[in-house]
């Protein structure tokens, strides 16, 4: 089954590969990460197989009689791509070197159109005399293709009408004129050229935002639903067109100009219904799924675009940004998803709280992070349901976010994590409680270190406990500290001695000239840890 899965996946990865060699030149970082990335996962494959045959259907794609793809539209199906022009089965062998597979994806990324194409996929293939790529047609399509030109032409002659039949009209003219002259070609001139060049460029500059203005007129006209669904459609089009080729602006423009019509007076609620449709498309599944798409490929955009884009999406949009939360790879893009879910989220908490049940440790991570900078408190019943997580980190988190937001559970959860077993979770516990700062803190920090088995923790993580109790700076906690710091015992004299040491380090943030006072009584003591101790306690509450 791991087979099929990486071939499927590989699969996946032609379709969004065809888009990226149509949009970028070759020499673009884009189309080059695009391509190795490719070459990769072939390697990954044939790192255990010599070869992965596909098997072809007219909507469907087979590996080892496991379907790996399927797709029943018309448009933009892979499987019918290739079935159309006969082939039947596809082998790439192991060793298929970057220019085949480049040579593979180009041809594949062609739009095909039997009135203009000049070749078929499998003529392009034979022309690249591939090596590592094999292919087998059925034969009975290629001699039907033989014969396609004539038979095309004689089904045009069959429906056309008397009047407009172009075959007729041609023989006609033949006749009047038997002599047929030849045509002078007459060369085109510089000037020529470089008034097709400019023709040309001004021919590719993008029309989508004239596009959007007519359709945006077109509101005005409109009137039955009909024409408001039709209106709807054509906006989606625009929208999903623009963010495939990563240009934000327009879209962004376009939701700033629906919001004011739909917080207007001029349009009833039903036509707001049709419009408010538009907003939630930009928000849906196959948009953002796009746009992580895009993003992903390093493709750079203005932080301030993004964010203005972000403003208009509605909270549909919360469960698409968590899917591909787990699925980007670049830094930049996880970093907009975030973002992204931080502005939104607290349009639904209920919503982003469901995937703290994600089973990837880093999207539940981020989660909460995004549940921590939003600071709504009604995060924290899911939050506490989070606190036994498997993964540290994510405890670690969980922990950090719960100290800073507070609320009725809180305090007992982390009175529980003090006993982790991981000395990371008991460190994140404490500075939680300490964050928290309440007397009910304070107590169960206290509570913790003057219980007898406390003694057998590391020093480090006992200095820790003790300074974290001088943040109070009460005379509770002065009478405690200098309580322990004068303690002598005969059993446990090392153990008693860290305590004492720890003590010494808290008054010396404690401060003031009574801990000062205190600590200079000690500071010829015998042992050597209390000592340095102690030292350091006067240095610290003298500065401070």
């Amino acid at each position: 089954m791991d087979d099929v899965k990486a071939v499927r996946d590989i699969i996946q990865s032609f379709s969004k590969s065809k888009k990226i060699l149509r949009m970028y030149p070759e020499n673009n970082p884009i189309y080059m990460n695009t391509l190795d990335e490719d070459l990769s996962k072939f390697k990954d494959f044939f790192y255990s197989k010599d070869a992965m045959t596909l098997l072809i259907r007219q909507n469907e794609i087979l590996y080892d009689t496991e379907q790996v793809y399927a797709n029943q539209e018309k448009d933009d199906n892979l499987a019918l791509f290739f079935f159309k022009d006969g082939l039947r089965e596809i082998t790439f062998h192991a060793g298929l070197p970057r220019e085949e597979l480049e040579s593979f994806l180009k041809i594949i990324s062609m739009d095909f159109n039997r009135d203009t194409m000049d070749d078929d996929i499998v003529t392009l293939f034979w022309e690249k005399d591939f090596q590592k790529i094999q292919y087998v047609v059925d034969d009975l399509v290629l001699s039907d293709d033989e014969d396609y030109e004539t038979k095309a032409v004689m089904e045009v002659k069959e429906k056309a009408s008397e009047e407009d039949n172009i075959f007729k009209a041609y023989e006609d003219a033949i006749k009047q004129d038997e002599e047929v002259k030849d045509v002078a070609i007459v060369p085109l001139l510089d000037k020529d050229l470089q008034l097709l060049l400019k023709e040309l460029d001004n021919d590719s500059t993008d029309k989508t935002p004239k596009l959007i203005d007519i359709l945006f007129e077109m509101i005005y006209l409109s009137e039955t639903a009909d024409d408001f669904e039709a209106l709807v459609t054509a906006f989606k089009g625009s929208i999903e067109f623009s963010i495939v080729k990563g240009d934000i602006v327009p879209v962004t423009q376009l939701l700033a100009r629906l919001k004011q019509l739909i917080d207007g007076d001029e349009f009833s609620a039903d036509v707001k219904k049709h419009l408010k449709k538009i907003i939630f498309f930009a928000g849906s599944d196959t948009i953002i799924s796009l746009l992580g798409e895009v993003l992903d490929l390093g493709q750079e955009t203005e932080e301030k675009i993004l964010d203005d884009f972000i403003t208009y999406l509605d909270k549909n949009s919360i469960v698409p940004f968590m899917k591909i939360l787990g699925e980007l790879k670049s830094i930049h893009a996880r970093k907009f998803v975030i973002d992204a879910l931080i502005s939104i989220g607290n349009k639904d908490i209920t919503i982003l709280a469901k995937g703290l049940s994600d089973s990837r440790w880093y999207v539940v991570r981020n989660i909460i992070y995004i549940l921590r900078k939003i600071g709504d408190k009604k995060a924290v019943d899911y939050l506490l349901k989070t606190v036994k997580h498997g993964d540290v980190r994510v405890k670690k988190e969980v922990i950090r976010t719960l100290g800073e937001l507070g609320g009725a559970g809180v305090l007992q959860a982390l009175r529980e994590c003090l006993d982790d077993p991981d000395v990371q979770v008991r460190a994140a516990s404490l500075k939680a409680l300490v964050n928290i700062g309440s007397e009910a803190a304070k107590r169960i920090i206290l509570n913790k270190v003057s219980d007898k088995i406390f003694k057998d923790r590391e020093f480090e993580e006992k200095k820790e406990y003790f300074e974290s109790l001088a943040r109070w700076k009460d005379s509770e906690i002065f009478n405690f500290l200098t309580t322990t710091l004068k303690q002598s015992t005969f059993f446990g004299r090392a153990k008693n001695y860290e305590n004492r040491a720890c003590s010494a380090y808290a008054l010396g943030i404690f401060g003031g000239s009574d801990a000062l006072a205190i600590l200079n009584k000690f500071k010829n003591d015998s042992n050597k840890q209390f000592r340095d101790a102690v030292h350091i306690a006067i240095k610290r509450a003298g500065n401070g």
